[in-house]
């Protein structure tokens, strides 16, 4: 989730939310790779069909309304912020939800948590941007991340990112094609093109901000060449380089870009052009993006099925 200060109560006490909730916790989770449907169906119950996995989950919002529409899918939310898992934790126990539960754990260790195969769904909900260069690879949606879930996915499985970034959504569309994926749809308007998607409590308070949410929804296609894989690492990774032209027609700076949106605007008000290299990876990478942008837009799109 965007990484924005979370509010806690004035007598929240973590450690009594984790073991209040600790039935909605599971802190030994690589015990059950291979074998999470059928572990975690209630007893005298048969296997959940699917099993989805909403990395970052946040205060969980999002994953138990999920889980509370679609009874014959296992929803497993990852957040590595402990008041994060709390709280999810605790919307899932109040709701009683069977089908649902939370891991303390990052990206890293999804390879010791689920085995080849076993994922039918990935949702990335408003993830941290981490818009400088240097902490690209911590984004996940950079290209080896998307590597690290390929071998992890059933057959037809998709991920979905869901963000408030428009420079994340037009860097990850490389960064997915570079990975080997095939994109099944692209918006600039998740909201309004794909409403069956729950809203978070950070999508609400910054839709109220003026936020429109951006997205992709693909699957995993023909691996990838070498050369490909290379050609995402080598792609522009400062998000300064995706930020429009005209920087007035901004109604909502993306989070993590308000001092290089500052700095542009002061450099512009001066005459000057923007740095070198910004320049220059900002014409680079918006022609290639909106090249592949109008392409799959204009493809017939396929709706998003959400309990795939």
């Amino acid at each position: 989730m965007g990484a924005v200060h979370v509010r806690t109560p004035k007598n929240f006490v973590l450690e009594e939310r984790l073991e209040r909730y600790a039935d909605a916790i599971e802190t030994n989770p690589e015990i059950y790779a291979g074998d999470w449907r059928e572990a975690c169906a209630p007893v005298g119950s048969k296997p959940f069909e699917h099993l989805h996995l909403d990395l970052g989950c946040g205060k969980g919002t999002y994953l138990v309304e999920r889980a509370r529409r679609e009874p014959d899918t296992l929803f497993v939310g990852m957040d590595q912020e402990p008041i994060c898992i709390a709280y999810a934790a605790q919307k899932i126990c109040e709701h009683e939800l069977t089908n649902a539960l939370v891991l303390p754990r990052g990206a890293a260790s999804l390879p010791q948590l689920f085995a080849t195969g076993e994922l039918d769904a990935i949702t990335i909900n408003f993830p941290t941007p981490q818009p400088k260069a240097k902490y690209a690879k911590k984004r996940l949606v950079h290209v080896d991340h998307l590597m690290l879930y390929r071998p992890l996915f059933a057959a037809g499985a998709t991920v979905t990112l869901r963000t408030d970034s428009k420079p994340l959504r037009d860097y990850a569309l490389g960064q997915f094609a570079a990975a080997g994926y095939d994109t099944l749809w692209v918006s600039d308007d998740v909201r309004r093109d794909h409403p069956e998607h729950p809203e978070t409590e950070y999508e609400c308070r910054t839709r109220e901000m003026g936020a429109v949410v951006y997205g992709i929804y693909a699957t995993p296609g023909e691996k990838p060449t070498e050369e490909q894989l290379a050609a995402g690492r080598a792609q522009e990774q400062s998000l300064a380089c995706y930020l429009p032209d005209n920087l007035d027609e901004l109604t909502y700076v993306p989070l993590g870009m308000e001092e290089a949106v500052e700095n542009f605007r002061n450099r512009a008000r001066k005459g000057k052009k923007r740095l070198p290299q910004e320049s220059h990876g900002l014409l680079m990478v918006a022609a290639s993006a909106n090249k592949r942008k109008q392409a799959q837009i204009g493809a017939s799109e396929r709706p998003s099925n959400l309990s795939e």
